[in-house]
């Protein structure tokens, strides 16, 4: 380590050594300088060609680097892009259900403001159309004010009739059910007939008289002469007339006005079942109030 070390007397000898090294090739014959230059030319490209290659290499390299950090960033950036993007889809569909679910519950208050008779609106929080039952579930009951034989209905028709309840919910057996059946009226002639549900969950009008003048395409409507529904409620439209030889009544195919596959938020109407019970309380007392008048 001692011989290695640097001191001024040191430099002072390498600083001479070089000017006596620069001064001897300036005081050389031009044709000698002309063979040191000729012999630095390829020494010198020789030099400088790793010295190249190092250099491109490293800026390369830098490159490289450079290149890796940014695709990082980029990377980073498009992970963040495509949360906020899935964020932002969730929203929107969210939107649009509201707005959707918003419109059809606007509907439904319309419909039910400008009917005459008292309802209580629910949602549909389960669906069954097997070959046993054709069921909805709706999301209430007895503590709402529902109770069996009460009708279920929407803007659209007649969805049902309500079969059991429980205190928070209530099922509903649509119209298309064969164990259902509710009397309804041809619009057009005035006849009067059961609609019930078939096997192939479409409805069918029964007992409409052989004279009767219905054909495809005649709306079919409650008559309002059994419980749970008020008249002129729609039920659906006839597509088909059955009229066999020797019966005593005709029938026709009918289908439902209401789309049960996309059913959400329908009214159990409360207002019919109501009167008709107050109807039958003042039967029973009208010939107790006969016998006291006499």
């Amino acid at each position: 380590m001692y011989l290695f070390r640097s001191t001024p007397r040191a430099r002072r000898v390498v600083v001479l050594f070089l000017a006596l090294l620069l001064l001897a090739l300036f005081l050389l014959p031009a044709q000698t300088r002309r063979v040191l230059q000729q012999v630095s030319q390829p020494l010198a490209w020789l030099v400088s060609f790793p010295l190249e290659g190092f250099a491109a290499t490293r800026q390369r390299g830098t490159d490289l680097w450079e290149g890796y950090i940014a695709l990082q960033d980029v990377r980073q950036d498009n992970g963040r892009l495509r949360r906020e993007l899935e964020l932002l889809r969730g929203q929107n569909t969210a939107l649009r259900e509201a707005a959707a679910s918003a419109q059809r519950l606007e509907g439904l208050l319309a419909f039910k403001t400008r009917s005459n008779f008292e309802s209580v609106a629910g949602h549909v929080i389960a669906r069954n159309a097997t070959n046993w039952y054709r069921a909805l579930v709706l999301d209430v009951g007895d503590r709402d004010g529902v109770k069996p034989e009460m009708g279920v209905v929407t803007a659209a028709g007649v969805v049902g009739r309500v079969v059991k309840t429980t205190p928070h919910t209530s099922i509903v057996l649509m119209i298309t059910d064969p164990n259902n059946a509710v009397t309804g009226l041809i619009q057009r002639t005035r006849d009067e007939g059961l609609v019930e549900g078939t096997a192939k969950g479409q409805s069918r009008i029964k007992y409409l008289p052989l004279l009767s003048t219905v054909r495809e395409g005649d709306a079919v409507v409650t008559s309002g002469l059994t419980g749970g529904f008020p008249r002129g409620l729609a039920i659906g439209v006839i597509t088909q007339i059955n009229k066999a030889e020797g019966e005593l009544f005709q029938s026709a195919e009918v289908v439902p006005e209401v789309d049960f596959a996309k059913l959400d938020e329908v009214l159990v109407i409360a207002s019919v079942h109501a009167l008709q019970e107050e109807a039958g309380v003042a039967q029973s007392h009208t010939p107790a109030g006969k016998g006291s008048g006499r």
